[in-house]
């Protein structure tokens, strides 16, 4: 696989990594769906469970190109790279447009998801009774997820690491967004917004050769977060894509069939009309964390105002990320007749 790839394509790989890492970040968006769509989800879900007691044993034995092969590492390595550069660059991006442009960022994200929904379900020709009760099952999990209330902010490195391993899933399971149950644990802004940016700021200060945030212990404790959090997860990555590569091989058709329920299921979380509703005291005064910011509760979901140029401007994005979608249906296409 990896020798038949030509510089484009590893250009690609990239790129679809830094799509994957910028909806590994946004609530509400699986990077899974993007593997999904992009074509690339049963390689990623098979070089995953490679590594396995045979690739440690290659590695421990200094056989590094045997255990590049045997994990089709390359395909891997530009995928992970393509992640780590979307986490300070192209997220860093989506963190500004969310903050000034939430509206047309949301319904973007609802249209990506509605098309992802029909990219999945128009070649699936296996509706029985079993598949039916198994996408009603995957709806049922995702609306009941969707209105879940997210719990306080925890920094223990014990939960830390299991946050780690849970919000990994939204690489490996299309339509279970990740960050959204980071959401949920209440440590979203924790891992994916305080930690990375401890990371990022340290760095930069290295680099200028400042290395006073050794004595910073707010930041020291904030860069163990992180390291904590990226070993759950890489433990979370390998052994949920074990178990996902047996139940697609056995129940490929229950499996797509869930996937399908769950992403139409969750659909609510990335609804483009909603507000924050956040913690208060018995004055209604809201309630701050550690770091000074207000605690969010959950969402409140409205109808649009159709009467309203910002949401037609919505309907736009709605309608713009449907065909992002289309369009990687129709390079897909495209490149396999190539």
């Amino acid at each position: 696989m990896e020798n038949t790839r030509t510089l484009k394509d590893k250009i690609l790989l990239v790129v679809k990594g830094l799509a994957m890492g910028a909806a590994n970040k946004v609530p509400g968006v699986s990077g899974g769906v993007v593997a999904f769509v992009a074509g690339f989800y049963e390689e990623f879900i098979f070089s995953l469970q490679r590594i396995n007691g045979k690739a440690f044993k290659l590695l421990f034995n200094g056989r590094f190109k045997s255990f590049g092969r045997y994990i089709n590492g390359r395909f891997l390595g530009l995928l992970i790279l393509g992640m780590l550069i979307s986490y300070f660059s192209v997220s860093k991006i989506l963190d500004y447009f969310i903050q000034h442009y939430k509206l047309y960022v949301w319904a973007a994200f609802f249209g990506m998801i509605l098309g992802s929904i029909y990219y999945i379900g128009k070649d699936f020709k296996h509706w029985n009774q079993g598949t039916i009760v198994s996408l009603l099952i995957g709806a049922a999990v995702g609306i009941a997820i969707s209105l879940m209330n997210p719990a306080m902010e925890n920094d223990h490195l014990g939960f830390v690491f299991i946050c780690g391993i849970i919000s990994v899933s939204g690489m490996t399971l299309p339509g279970l967004s990740g960050s959204f149950i980071l959401i949920l644990l209440g440590n979203y802004v924790l891992l994916l917004v305080d930690s990375v940016n401890a990371l990022y700021d340290t760095i930069a200060e290295m680099a200028q050769g400042n290395f006073d945030f050794i004595s910073n212990a707010k930041r020291v404790r904030e860069l163990k977060v992180l390291g904590v959090f990226t070993a759950g997860s890489a433990v979370g990555l390998v052994t949920l894509s074990h178990l996902l590569n047996y139940v697609l091989k056995h129940y490929k058709h229950i499996t797509t069939a869930v996937i399908i329920g769950f992403i139409s299921g969750s659909l609510g979380v990335v609804w483009p009309w909603k507000e924050e509703v956040y913690k208060t005291n018995e004055l209604g005064v809201p309630l701050l964390d550690s770091n000074g910011r207000e605690v969010i509760v959950n969402y409140q979901r409205f109808m649009p105002e159709f009467a309203s140029s910002e949401t037609w401007i919505a309907v736009f994005f709605i309608v713009f990320g449907i065909t992002i979608v289309l369009a990687l249906d129709w390079y897909g296409k495209r490149t396999k007749q190539v």
